[in-house]
């Protein structure tokens, strides 16, 4: 049975990661890790309070629970990393490297999820491929790059087990995301249930590939569990599920809120990212390499979040 540690579980990937790990795997073998309290996390099975950045005290929660599986979410996101772009690198780099070099050390496997901001606007826009210039213009970006090619290092002179995928913007109704460029697809559904309106700071025009959580957890899932032997590429895939606009999400929102309305006050900042990244990725060689196929499109994730959210109203939550 594997034993697996997530590093940066209280985040939005990590939260829903570690329940869908659990119950996989079972809660005694998901070690879940965050610099902050989780008590939901730790309810239902092993937790530790841990600053990523200190390799001493990671290193002994790999050796005290028999780790051979290290899931690392840590990271500042893309609009959050261009505030403090020096803190971001330390974050993201520094916690990549204690967890590569914990794998090489322990024998450990090793996940750490690269970004479509791994791209930049030299990048093909449509269809971006597999394997093509990468010159992002974020700290984000430069960190993810980075440790893509850590990664594959790691793997070829060391033999360390790396693996990742390079997620699109993820929709997710359990826990909202903190300061990335595509969160407005999350926060537009939020809105249109608490107040039927959302002013939106991305403009009408910009395409971004986005995933919805369900889709995502399984790629986690799925990429750690693929054939080595089948594995040409390592770090990064790519991988997608739809691509649409601020207007097209508007739009499908409409269709089950008429009422609905969307105003635009654009964020310079979130612009300038969105526009350097690609409108859609090629995600070919996860597909042939360990069978990704999403399930969700932007219809049936509509449903889902509307559904979700108005739970949440219902129940006094949001």
């Amino acid at each position: 049975m594997k034993k697996i540690l997530i590093i940066g579980a209280g985040g939005q990937i990590g939260s829903e990661l570690t329940m869908r790990l659990r119950s996989v795997y079972g809660n005694e073998n998901v070690v879940a890790t965050d610099m902050r309290d989780c008590p939901m996390l730790a309810a239902n099975g092993p937790f530790v309070q841990l600053n990523a950045l200190d390799g001493e005290a990671y290193a002994e929660v790999v050796k005290k629970y028999k780790i051979d599986a290290i899931y690392n979410l840590v990271a500042l996101l893309s609009a959050v990393g261009e505030a403090n772009p020096q803190k971001a690198w330390q974050i993201n780099m520094g916690a990549l490297m204690n967890s590569l070099e914990i794998a090489r050390e322990y024998n450990c496997a090793l996940f750490t999820p690269s970004s479509i901001g791994a791209f930049g606007p030299n990048s093909p826009k449509v269809k971006t491929p597999q394997d093509t210039v990468m010159r992002p213009t974020t700290i984000y970006g430069v960190c993810k790059v980075t440790g893509e090619l850590l990664g594959d290092y790691y793997h070829k002179r060391f033999g360390v087990d790396t693996r990742s995928v390079r997620f699109p913007g993820l929709i997710s109704n359990v826990t909202l995301p903190g300061g990335g460029t595509t969160d407005y697809a999350v926060e537009i559904y939020y809105d249109a249930v608490k107040k039927g309106s959302y002013v939106c700071p991305i403009p009408s025009d910009v395409y971004m590939d986005m995933m919805y959580m369900p889709d995502a957890l399984d790629a986690c899932i799925q990429i750690m569990e693929a054939d080595p032997s089948k594995l040409v590429h390592r770090n990064s895939f790519n991988v997608t599920s739809m691509s649409f606009t601020p207007e097209m999400l508007y739009a499908e929102l409409r269709k089950a809120m008429p009422g609905f309305t969307m105003t635009y006050d654009v964020d310079p900042v979130k612009e300038s990212i969105a526009r350097s990244w690609p409108d859609s990725l090629d995600d070919t060689c996860a597909r042939e390499e360990w069978g990704w196929k999403p399930k969700w499109d932007m219809k049936s994730m509509t449903e889902d979040m509307l559904r979700a959210v108005r739970e949440k109203k219902e129940k006094g939550l949001i």
